[in-house]
């Protein structure tokens, strides 16, 4: 059985989490971290990692990017394997990311689903052939209006597929309303709607002269991030150390 630490435990992914892990035998939550101690499962919660007694196989972070800093010294150290699911990651964030990994396994996605992983592989195909004919290419998310980050972080993991496909020669567009000019040909457009209780929409556009062709996935329900989440920590406890992605976890 894999023993798992909550970080981020009384957020909504955190919740749903703790009661998709009551119904897989294979996991059992050993206890839960996060600054609301209020405990709405059967595991202890703590305020911090420093206060957690329970030992685990790995964590499974979804908390905030604030708390990620805190999150990968004390894994570091610890060499407790991390799922770390957290979006909007500072460049420096990134780069602490990396060193952990040197320490301990560490698995960071964008997205954990099954579905916007195989759109990204599509994708990649998709600009190797389309992008190099000529096609423009445009990304458009939408999320509820409780997300801060913007744009997601799958709409940046879509574009940087997109950009490796066409040998990195592109530059990313996120604003067009201050440049009074026709597109240039080498960008990639991401445009980020907010708003109600939308889960998560990604639509990554291809639009050549006189045809389009878009790939679309739409998420119904956070319950798709954490059944990925859970899957990646059963693959992740017991790795040696190394930086992993939901590649290694679907194959």
């Amino acid at each position: 059985m894999t023993k798992i630490i909550l970080h981020g435990c009384n957020g909504m992914m955190g919740q749903t989490i703790s009661r998709l892990a009551k119904e897989d035998a294979a996991v059992e939550i050993a206890a839960g971290i996060d600054v609301n101690t209020e405990q709405k499962f059967d595991y202890p919660v703590y305020a911090s990692l420093a206060e957690c007694k329970e030992q685990a196989d790995v964590v499974i972070d979804f908390a905030s990017m604030k708390a990620v800093d805190g999150l990968l010294d004390y894994c570091g150290e610890n060499k407790l394997p991390v799922v770390l699911c957290t979006t909007g990651l500072t460049k420096e964030q990134i780069e602490k990311v990396e060193e952990t990994a040197k320490k301990t396994a560490v698995l960071r996605s964008a997205n954990m689903s099954l579905g916007i992983n195989l759109l990204l592989k599509l994708v990649r195909e998709a600009a190797e052939v389309l992008a190099n004919a000529g096609f423009d290419m445009e990304i458009v998310e939408k999320h509820h209006n409780q997300k801060k980050d913007a744009p997601s972080g799958t709409a940046l993991a879509l574009a940087e597929v997109l950009n490796e496909a066409v040998d990195h020669r592109c530059e990313y567009t996120y604003d067009r309303s201050t440049k009074h000019e026709k597109r240039d040909k080498n960008e990639i457009g991401i445009s980020a709607v907010r708003g109600g209780t939308i889960v998560g929409e990604h639509d990554v556009i291809f639009a050549g002269t006189d045809e389009v062709v878009t790939f679309s996935h739409t998420a119904y329900s956070k319950s798709i991030f954490a059944k990925g989440a859970i899957s990646a920590a059963k693959f992740l406890a017991g790795k040696e150390a190394g930086l992993y992605t939901m590649k290694e976890v679907i194959s």
